[in-house]
């Protein structure tokens, strides 16, 4: 069955690999860009099924427009992919306030923006399925990435709530918590704060320059991530949050075992602030 995708940020990196595998298995794509310059070189991917939108996702206004333009002239959008976002790497106390809102307004706000936009036209129709693109880090912290994770850490609880909001209406919700995939995010696409703290020599220093390393050489293959969101779009119960990357798996699951066992050991102490039976 062809659907129509719309999908932000299709440049490059996972959103392109998300709208190719879309084209290759006969879906109609709805992709959008910030350079004009990008408009054409997607439109020739699939003439006729690959539709550019230029578009800003901190513009809410434009956001809405956008999606009820697509909706009257291009049809019905059964699936959203809100991928357009970018990474910040640098220490809490370096990062500037300016730099972590500005993270915060495209990775959260202009997301929750797209969603909110397709959101009625989903529910009038009682069907469509929500992407949103998460991070690793959005499910345990890393160092170096603390308000880059924070963005992700919002994702995945507005996902969560609203995978419970709209359930009733026929609408699925999947938060993707990436790894480490070979794009351009650890490369051109990451902002990296300037180092301003000698301190942190010792603890940060080595993390950025093995990301820097690291980049071009990452495990995970954005196409086969596309497969897996396709295959995920077949299925009758498809998962409020995935992990994809084998790098991912062992970090989620090794930041949830941290955090079952502060839980377990304070457990006594968090149970004493309950008010005891007859107070």
């Amino acid at each position: 069955m062809s659907r129509t995708f719309l999908i932000t940020g299709v440049s490059s990196g996972l959103g392109r690999a998300f709208a190719q595998e879309a084209l290759a298995a006969g879906h109609f794509v709805v992709g959008t860009v910030r350079d004009p310059k990008h408009v054409d070189a997607f439109e020739a991917l699939a003439p006729g099924r690959a539709v550019a939108r230029l578009l800003d996702v901190t513009d809410d206004h434009a956001v809405t427009t956008a999606v009820d333009t697509v909706e009257q002239t291009v049809g019905p959008i059964d699936v959203l992919i809100s991928n357009a976002g970018y990474g910040l790497e640098g220490t809490v106390e370096e990062t500037s306030l300016e730099d972590a809102r500005r993270q915060f307004d495209v990775n959260v706000f202009g997301s929750v923006a797209v969603i909110k936009a397709v959101l009625p036209h989903m529910r009038r129709r009682r069907s469509g399925h929500i992407f949103t693109v998460s991070s690793m880090a959005g499910l345990t912290a890393l160092p170096g990435v603390a308000f880059y994770g924070a963005s992700k850490f919002a994702m995945e609880g507005i996902a969560g709530s609203l995978a419970q909001e709209v359930a009733d209406f026929g609408i699925h919700v999947t938060s993707l918590a990436l790894g480490s995939f070979r794009t351009d995010w650890a490369g051109r696409s990451m902002v990296r704060v300037p180092r301003t703290v000698p301190d942190y020599d010792d603890v940060f220093a080595p993390i950025r320059a093995a990301r820097q390393a690291k980049d071009g050489r990452q495990a995970g293959d954005p196409a086969l991530a596309a497969r897996a969101v396709l295959q995920v779009l077949d299925s009758d119960k498809p998962p409020v949050h995935l992990v994809l990357g084998s790098d991912a798996v062992r970090l989620v699951e090794q930041g949830r075992r941290q955090l079952a066992d502060d839980v377990a050991a304070w457990s006594e102490l968090s149970a004493s602030t309950d008010f005891r039976a007859g107070d």
